[in-house]
Formats: C-alpha cells, structure tokens, sequence
C-alpha cells in the first residue's frame, strides 16, 4: 500500500471494511458496520471518501505472495447491478451476459493471474468510464503494461472473444506473450496464405489445426464442443516450433485455467459483497470496489494455505455456532399450534 505522509487517525481501516465485506451476510451499509464496531457510520463513509486506492495498490497487496513468472493472465469483464440508481458517472447502461440484455450499472474489466502453483487472484482492475474515452480494448493493453512493469512475467494471456481483436492480438505478440482466446464462428481463418473462410466451415481435428489468421500470421485452432453447439479458440506461442508441436493437452490446461476468472466473478459478487453498497460518489464506490478485490485476495491466499476448503466456505460457516445456540436456547420456549414433540 502506498505510504502515508503521516500516521492516519481514521477509526475506520481497509482492514475493518474488508473484513467486514466478507462476513456480512445482508445488503451492507455504512450504518450498519459503524454499528457493529460502535463508530459513527459518517466515519466509515469518511474512509471511502478519503482514500484514492487505484490498481496499483492491489497490485501490492499481492506482491511476495505468488509467483510471478510462467503463470497465465486471463482477462475479462462483468457489471455490477445498480437497477435503482441514476445514469452518471461510471454508472451507465451495458450489456449483461448475466441478464441477456443492457442494465444499469457499472463494468468492472479484471486482469487475473494464476501462477505456476494454481494460486488465482486479481491483479489489476480498470472501471469503465465513458467520458475517458477508452475501449475495454484500452484498459486491457493498458493492464498489461503495468502488470508487467511490476514484475509479472506471464507465458500467455487469455480471454474471450471480445478481446481477440487484431490489434490486441498483436500487441500481445509484441510483448512476447502467448496467448488463448475464443473466437466467434464466422471469424475467417486461411488454412494457406491468401484464402480465407469462416472458422464454422472448417474441418477441426482433435489436436487442433495449424492455420493463418488474416492480418495477424500463423497460430493454432481448436474446437470445443458445448452444449448443442462448438465453440472456437485460438492458440499461439512466441516460437512457432513450440506452436506447431502444441498438443491437445496444453491447449486443455490452457483452457481450464482460464475459467478461473469465471469463478472469480461468482465468488466476488455474493462473497465479497461487491454489489452490496449504499454509497452514491465515484471515489466511494471506486473504494469499495477495490475493497471487495482485496477480500478476494484474502480468500484465495487463505484457500492457498490450506486453511479453507474453497472462498465459500467462511461465509458458510460463519453463523453456524450462532444459528445452533438460538436453537438450543429457544426450540423449547416456542409454542407451535400443532407441536407434535
């Protein structure tokens, strides 16, 4: 975390919030955790409208805590529900997968790494803003830049197809970088220089297929089969040996690392209460969600070691002694109108 000019006198910490974020079970409140550690709830909104954490405090938050060489960035984006707020700001109208249609909120844009050892954990994080007038596309070549800059050294990066635009792909290229990503079926590929089809109409073989992609050269193609339809994927490594040998079995690691990230975004909304606040100002919120990435954090390194079975497992159990001492104390006091005891 960056350092102070002087010691802080807040009565309310990172720590207090995110430990509050990760054991509440209702909709939270800043009245709500000022009651709970008897401060006035102004005193926790002064915490989320003083500070300013950006991304680069998340990145410390992890820093000696994983490795940061030969692990995969995945990178993708979700929304934030806000049905009952207004139009302003960094809260706007997107399209929810979650949904299927465009809601109000706010989108959230991570990039997550997993390193050598199957550790997971969010290590930047940019929120769109319309008035910045940048693409996700933006953020993403941004995000890698300074994960980089702070000592990552990925083999590849992965992604959907939103982001397996030609201009990403070759920046990722340029930076050395392998790379995973899903592609929409009528994307053309060349199975030889100078022609090209839709990906759909193309044989795939099981081992994948060595091909050119339009404006970019060669890489490697894969079809999944899911549910009633297949989904496409392409594959490249920085030495075009390595590429193509690639085995089925490396695009499937690959793969299933990828879906980390999907499982990041169903652990942080319930979990770490990322949709659960009540303040209204930009830098508040910006606060509170970078407050509930660190609650992730938290949850990740602690499943890591061992102490946890997986992220849920806390806020499952958190209640569990409580819940059975109200039972205890009051099964024989309540009087049920067809008591069979």
């Amino acid at each position: 975390m960056r350092e102070l000019r002087k010691p802080s006198t807040a009565h309310c910490s990172l720590r207090d919030y995110v430990s509050y974020l990760l054991g509440e079970p209702l909709r939270g409140s800043c009245r709500r955790l000022g009651e709970m550690i008897e401060i006035t709830h102004d005193r926790v909104n002064r915490f989320l409208w003083r500070e300013n954490y950006t991304s680069e405090d998340l990145f410390n938050e992890i820093r000696g805590k994983i490795e940061l060489e030969r692990g995969i960035l995945s990178v993708d984006d979700t929304v934030i529900d806000k049905p009952y707020s207004t139009q302003q700001g960094i809260i706007d109208y997107y399209w929810s997968g979650k949904h299927k249609r465009v809601i109000l909120g706010i989108n959230l844009i991570t990039l997550y790494y997993t390193d050598p050892s199957g550790v997971s954990v969010p290590v930047s994080f940019r929120i769109y803003k319309k008035e910045a007038e940048k693409s996700k596309h933006d953020y993403f070549r941004e995000m890698i830049t300074e994960v980089k800059a702070g000592g990552i050294k990925a083999e590849s990066v992965t992604g959907d197809s939103w982001y397996a635009s030609i201009d990403n792909l070759k920046f990722i290229r340029e930076e050395g970088l392998g790379f995973r990503f899903g592609i929409e079926r009528h994307r053309k590929i060349s199975l030889e220089i100078g022609s090209a089809q839709p990906v759909q109409r193309v044989e795939i073989p099981a081992e994948g297929l060595n091909c050119y992609l339009p404006k970019f050269g060669e890489f490697k193609v894969y079809q999944q089969q899911f549910k009633e339809e297949p989904r496409y994927y392409i594959m490249y490594l920085p030495k075009i040996e390595k590429l193509r040998g690639l085995k089925r079995e490396e695009f499937e690691r690959v793969h299933d690392t990828h879906w980390g990230i999907e499982q990041y975004h169903r652990v942080l909304k319930p979990v770490c209460n990322l949709e659960g606040f009540q303040v209204r100002t930009e830098r508040a919120i910006r606060n509170h969600i970078f407050s509930a990435l660190c609650g992730y954090v938290q949850l990740s390194l602690t499943k890591a070691r061992g102490e946890i079975a997986n992220c849920y497992e806390i806020s499952r159990t958190l209640f569990l002694e409580v819940i059975a001492k109200f039972i205890r104390e009051n099964s024989e006091r309540f009087e049920l109108v067809n008591s069979h005891s």
